[in-house]
């Protein structure tokens, strides 16, 4: 009786198996739908079309970019999570997708259970940001600076519960600093504040603020992530910089609707991984200060789970909220 259950176990992962493998092997067999939720010109647009168009010609299959902004990504996300688990929707996203879990009070959409990770594309290393007119130089001047000043310090963000939000959250809760928060909507009006000192500090995305950098219009301090940026070498980490343990590392990876095969998953990963490893790839993404990060499917999804708790802890620390 047990040989014949286990002959019969055998035939059915055989049945059910061998369709999975065939349908991964022939993938893709028609065009694939990449949704981008945000606005063409960003830095999810960017190495979305970038990398989706190098995976397009290696598989002889088009992939669309279709760009559905709104309520930071929310809108876009929605979209995916309701579509067919076939392999032929995918998302492009940031870290901001595991953020909208608790910032938002409901979502139409699980962000854990609807979704599977397919893989990192890059980093969007942040870094702590002042106007010239601070009396700042580093890290350490910055923090008793703020604790001299209590509450006199503004720091602008992209808007409650972004990346540069929550990355000063965190350095807020552990230095014990009293800075006041001005959020604005995007990227580019927070830097626009900061440069004009109507804020003093502000933690951006290296992309955002690169050009400002260079041209002396805006003086850096130290990098969110645990690694050095190529961008701005000569830049230390906060870790480094007296903020032991500091590490807060916004990314932007694919993702597909859960329930999608395995193997059209891995596919997927394999072929993104192939592209970042690309020399005029990784030359167009460190152009934009965007750090080409491969990552296996479960190092992906790993690094969602940690990112989920890290951010809803953060988030409840804030008080943020957005009906």
């Amino acid at each position: 009786m047990k040989a014949v259950l286990s002959i019969a176990s055998v035939a059915l992962v055989v049945a059910f198996g061998a369709p999975l493998a065939v349908q991964a092997q022939n993938y893709p067999a028609k065009v694939v739908r990449v949704v981008i939720p945000w606005p063409a010109g960003g830095s999810n647009d960017v190495v979305g079309r970038v990398v989706m168009q190098k995976v397009s010609e290696a598989l002889g299959q088009q992939f669309v970019i279709d760009n559905r902004a709104g309520a930071s990504g929310s809108i876009g996300a929605d979209v995916v999570a309701k579509a067919a688990p076939d392999g032929y929707t995918i998302m492009v996203h940031s870290t901001t997708h595991v953020g909208n879990a608790h910032i938002y009070r409901k979502l139409a959409y699980d962000t854990m259970k609807d979704f599977t990770g397919v893989g990192m594309l890059s980093a969007q290393p942040g870094v702590l940001t002042v106007h010239p007119s601070l009396p700042v130089k580093t890290v350490k001047e910055f923090i008793a600076l703020a604790k001299s000043r209590p509450g006199q310090i503004n720091y602008s963000s992209s808007g409650n519960g972004s990346a540069p939000h929550l990355q000063m959250a965190l350095l807020i809760s552990m230095t014990g600093i009293d800075i006041t928060h001005v959020p604005y909507k995007g990227g580019a009006p927070q830097v626009t504040a900061l440069m004009a000192g109507e804020t003093q500090a502000s933690f951006a995305t290296v992309g955002t603020v690169i050009n400002h950098i260079r041209g002396g219009k805006l003086r850096p301090l130290g990098l969110g992530s645990t690694k050095p940026s190529k961008a701005l070498p000569n830049v230390p980490t906060l870790a480094e910089s007296g903020v032991p343990g500091y590490d807060m590392s916004p990314w932007i990876g694919v993702f597909v609707p859960a329930g999608t095969p395995r193997p059209i998953i891995d596919r997927l990963n394999a072929e993104i991984n192939k592209v970042l490893a690309m020399p005029d790839v990784i030359k167009i993404l460190e152009n934009q200060a965007l750090d080409p990060s491969p990552s296996t499917v479960d190092q992906f999804n790993s690094i969602l789970k940690a990112d989920y708790e890290k951010y809803g802890k953060l988030i409840k620390l804030t008080g943020a909220k957005v009906e």
